[in-house]
């Protein structure tokens, strides 16, 4: 009588702490519906609520998305003005996120942002300040460098100050006065529509990052793709310097 092999369950997946994605190619997807761009960005804006309810089922704890860039400013006004009315829009789909116990943060220079927007997410990140589930990081007027060049003005202030001498400056101190202070650095950066390149996203968290790319267009991009990415990732080998 012939033996029955059990059937071998598939490999534990590697859930990533903290996952970075590049929405990209709204545009590009308006442009092939014969729509205007705006168009793009407001479909993107509705996947953006449907994968961060994916990426707390699935036991991702962080989910760091870039949505404004420092070099965005370059866009046409109408562009531009149309962007900044969606970020408003945007807080009706964050409170139904924090009522699921989600926190929201926002990491970026401020200062260029309306009052308007300003007041949204300094209300939106006190009252969701103990919700646990996830985390989720909107990086709004927000650019690599410009970060690191903050953090370096933070601390030749303090070592003008008398606080802190040149010997002190660590990689612990630099990581200390960066937006992301208290977030784990990205372990999965997700860009989607094509292209290969990191565009100023966290430039110093993701220095052990795993990179996954897909041609798929942001405001296409489902639950499905997410889970891809994932499978992807768990398959990676991460030695971090070691062998």
């Amino acid at each position: 009588m012939a033996i029955m092999k059990k059937k071998q369950e598939p490999a534990e997946l590697k859930i990533p702490v903290h996952v970075g994605i590049i929405m990209d190619g709204n545009g590009r997807w308006a442009k092939k519906r014969g729509l205007p761009r705006k168009a793009g960005h407001w479909q993107g804006a509705r996947v953006f609520k449907t994968i961060c309810r994916h990426a707390k089922a699935r036991g991702i704890k962080y989910i760091t998305f870039y949505t404004f860039s420092t070099e965005n400013w370059k866009r046409p006004k109408e562009e531009i003005d149309s962007l900044m009315a969606l970020f408003v829009k945007y807080f009706d789909d964050v409170n139904e996120l924090i009522e699921e116990d989600a926190r929201m943060l926002f990491i970026g220079d401020r200062t260029p942002l309306s009052d308007e927007l300003k007041g949204l997410m300094k209300d939106t990140e006190e009252r969701s300040k103990n919700c646990d589930k996830i985390t989720i990081i909107m990086a709004i007027n927000y650019g690599g460098r410009d970060e690191l060049t903050h953090a370096a003005k933070l601390i030749a202030e303090d070592v003008r100050d008398g606080k802190i001498t040149p010997e002190d400056v660590t990689p612990e101190l630099i990581q200390s006065k960066l937006y992301t202070a208290d977030i784990p650095d990205v372990d999965l950066i997700i860009r989607p529509s094509g292209e290969q390149r990191i565009s100023n996203f966290l430039i110093w968290q993701s220095a052990y990052a795993e990179y996954y790319f897909d041609n798929i267009l942001w405001p296409d991009f489902s639950k499905k793709d997410l889970d891809k990415a994932i499978e992807v990732y768990s398959e990676r080998n991460r030695r971090f310097g070691g062998v």
